[in-house]
């Protein structure tokens, strides 16, 4: 049998497709966001953002190749059941509820809206029609997976990095003013909160399904040989976290240095707008469209290519194909809720989830030091999950002080990263158990 191999320029282009998958609306609006909010401790934020937002993609990604499952494969190690729901959540979660509608919204209010005057950009209708616009594109190209290494590893990518690197050096060249002064929790905390804020670029989510959209991107090339399947999923994590790494460093270090010309603001989408103006004047905004409309178009045919995909598996009397237009009807219906509304819906779901999904792709990849025991991955899910749950119910501002005060008492928690120390413990505990069980 003949092994297929792919050129390096093919596998840069997969790694290029899976970088553009990747940086999308969040990834943009939140590194200058965190650069202005943190002031004079930017560089311990972006080290915590980078670990959450580029670090665990990575390692995500790497895990789900190697393993040769998906993430529904990791979850049903606790119960087929929930494989099942767990998958579905994080998929509903990165897909149609949040993370495809924001690309949408976010497309429109840094790619459109600062073209319309005062009064046209306080309708509804201008966003409206871009939505329905911007997913009918996302249906064309998610309707032939197979060609996404050709259309958004050889053509969008390239032209995205390259729009991306002239506000990126102009940044360095000529800087702004400078920093403010760190607020909110990046005053006591800039690294725990950088470390929360990565959680809402959604990329590490991504990474556990966007396997699939690259295992089925080489299909469509004829590579079907599992060992060059998984060196070139892994070489293309590598050549994705570089470039995400460069990014997020970039626009982290415009929106730090942007406090003095511009002043303080409370969005992202804002202070990355008000900068471009300023590093380029008019042409600025020309660029920063660019760059928002290419992102967040390659990481939306992502998303509905995988969540499309996950979900005509899970129901196949449902074709593929209209999975892609119910996602893309109801993308478009959310996406005109509003940026700072699917922001603040979202974020509560995702400090419920995202620890758990760390925890589940941790164990996958040491699986071999506890032998697979089922009983360490449902004790440390349970221990997390019990700090996690909480975590996201107070960012819905449901609490109950006698447990947070409990909380507060375990290392790490006011960084943000509590569920740490639970999870080993639990681990543990399902470890000994499993010993108790072989012996029996």
């Amino acid at each position: 049998m003949e092994i297929q191999k792919l050129s390096l320029g093919e596998k840069i282009s997969v790694g290029f497709m899976l970088f553009a998958l990747f940086l999308g609306a969040g990834n943009i609006i939140f590194p200058p966001l965190l650069g202005q909010q943190s002031g004079e401790h930017f560089v311990l934020a972006i080290i915590g953002f980078l670990i959450t937002g580029v670090g665990l993609p990575l390692l995500g990604v790497i895990t789900v190749a190697k393993s040769g499952g998906e993430l529904q494969d990791m979850a049903s190690k606790i119960s087929p059941l929930f494989g099942i729901i767990f998958t579905a959540i994080v998929y509903l979660a990165i897909g149609p509820f949040f993370a495809m509608p924001r690309t949408g919204t976010v497309s429109y209010e840094l790619g459109v809206k600062p073209y319309l005057s005062e009064h046209t950009a306080s309708m509804s209708w201008p966003l409206i029609i871009f939505t329905i616009l911007f997913f009918l594109i996302t249906v064309f190209f998610a309707l032939n997976p197979s060609k996404l290494i050709d259309r958004v590893g050889k053509i969008l990518t390239p032209a995205l990095l390259i729009v991306i690197a002239a506000l990126a050096v102009k940044a360095v060249v000529t800087p702004m003013d400078g920093a403010g002064k760190a607020i909110g929790k990046y005053v006591s905390n800039p690294f725990g909160e950088g470390f929360v804020q990565g959680y809402l670029t959604m990329d590490f989510l991504a990474a556990l399904i966007f396997g699939i959209v690259i295992i089925e991107a080489l299909k469509g090339k004829n590579i079907t040989h599992k060992p060059t399947v998984v060196k070139t999923t892994v070489f293309a994590a590598f050549i994705a976290a570089a470039g995400l790494a460069l990014v997020y460093i970039a626009l982290g270090y415009i929106g730090s240095s942007s406090y003095q010309s511009i002043g303080q603001f409370k969005e992202g989408a804002d202070i990355i707008t008000k900068s471009a103006y300023i590093l380029y004047g008019q042409f600025g905004n020309i660029l920063l469209t660019a760059v928002i409309l290419l992102a967040c178009l390659t990481t939306s045919i992502g998303l509905m290519t995988a969540s499309s995909e996950f979900f005509y598996k899970l129901f196949p009397s449902i074709s593929y194909k209209a999975w892609v237009w119910i996602f893309a009807i109801f993308s478009t219906v959310v996406s005109n809720i509003g940026l700072s509304q699917l922001i603040a819906v979202s974020t509560p779901v995702l400090l419920a989830i995202y620890p758990l999904a760390i925890v589940l792709m941790i164990l996958t990849l040491v699986s071999k030091w506890f032998n697979d025991a089922r009983s360490v991955y449902i004790t440390a899910l349970i221990f997390t999950a019990l700090i996690s749950i909480y975590d996201g119910l107070k960012g819905a501002n449901i609490k109950w002080p006698g447990y947070e005060a409990f909380l507060k008492e375990i290392p790490l928690y006011t960084t943000g990263i509590g569920w740490l120390i639970p999870a080993l413990i639990g681990a543990v505990i399902g470890w000994i158990i499993s010993l108790f069980l072989k012996r029996k």
